[in-house]
């Protein structure tokens, strides 16, 4: 019986041996194939079920008060690098503290234990900041004084004017080019009209190839520009949206079931776990 028993305890212990060997060649295997430095939501619906649970160790994560601070601080810090398109804040929920992330595209919802509500874009920019905030070995970090939006008035076009000036200078000599080109068969004897009692075609085919290069560049320069002001435009419509509207209808929070919170900038060694 006593060999029955230890053969039995021999075979268990190899099995969870082997268990622990292939859990951490999958670990080592996850670590060097995504970036957690840069871990974002396309690296998180690419991770199967046996990766997450390698990668993430469910007992050592960070919850309550301390994960709501390095949560709020590092989408801070996000939106501040232009990552995420959001406002944050802290709201109450039945009482508890809560991080709330909204835009005029979603909204996400974090709750002290880790779990996560929302929908659209925020909700899956927010999600791998959750994630990776509950890793105790995570640097946060530090948002600056100002991590806000921008006021739309001073958002400004993006187009690079040197690039755009280059173009024009390209496109203003092609057509300079095809135009001296033309006047020169036309009007001079520089480059003969006729050979052979044939009109050379020649030159005007070079001067229309030349105009037409000329014509595109311009028309290249001048959709850029109108592209760069369309997209400004629909930013500052974006960021009145957020900060003169308030929170969208779509956010399940008013200031009966959530209300904003001063911010709670205190060093996470002094958060509650």
């Amino acid at each position: 019986m006593a060999d029955a028993s230890d053969g039995t305890a021999d075979r268990q212990t190899d099995l969870e041996d082997t268990e622990e060997a292939e859990l951490e060649a999958l670990r080592q295997e996850v670590e060097e194939k995504y970036d957690f430095e840069n871990f974002g939501p396309s690296d998180m619906a690419e991770m199967s079920a046996q990766e997450w649970e390698a990668a993430f160790d469910p007992d050592s994560w960070i919850v309550g008060e301390e994960l709501l601070t390095r949560v709020e601080k590092e989408l801070k810090s996000r939106v501040a690098r232009r990552e995420i398109f959001g406002v944050v804040e802290r709201v109450r929920v039945e009482g508890e503290p809560h991080i709330l992330v909204y835009s005029d595209e979603g909204y996400a919802l974090v709750t002290p234990d880790g779990d996560l509500q929302g929908e659209g874009t925020v909700y899956r920019d927010v999600r791998p900041t959750l994630v990776l905030c509950s890793m105790d070995d995570f640097e946060v970090a530090e948002p600056p004084e100002d991590f806000s939006l921008p006021a739309p008035e001073e958002v400004v076009d993006q187009s690079s004017e040197l690039g755009n000036l280059m173009l024009q200078i390209i496109a203003a000599g092609q057509i300079l080019g095809g135009i001296t080109l033309l006047v020169l068969w036309l009007f001079t004897d520089l480059i003969p009209f006729a050979s052979n009692a044939r009109m050379n075609i020649v030159p005007p085919v070079a001067s229309a190839f030349f105009l037409l290069i000329g014509i595109f560049l311009f028309v290249v320069v001048a959709n850029a520009r109108l592209s760069d002001r369309f997209r400004a435009e629909e930013y500052r419509n974006r960021l009145r949206a957020v900060r003169e509207g308030g929170r969208p209808d779509f956010v399940p929070l008013d200031d009966g079931s959530g209300t904003a919170l001063e911010s709670n900038d205190r060093d996470d060694s002094n958060g509650a776990r």
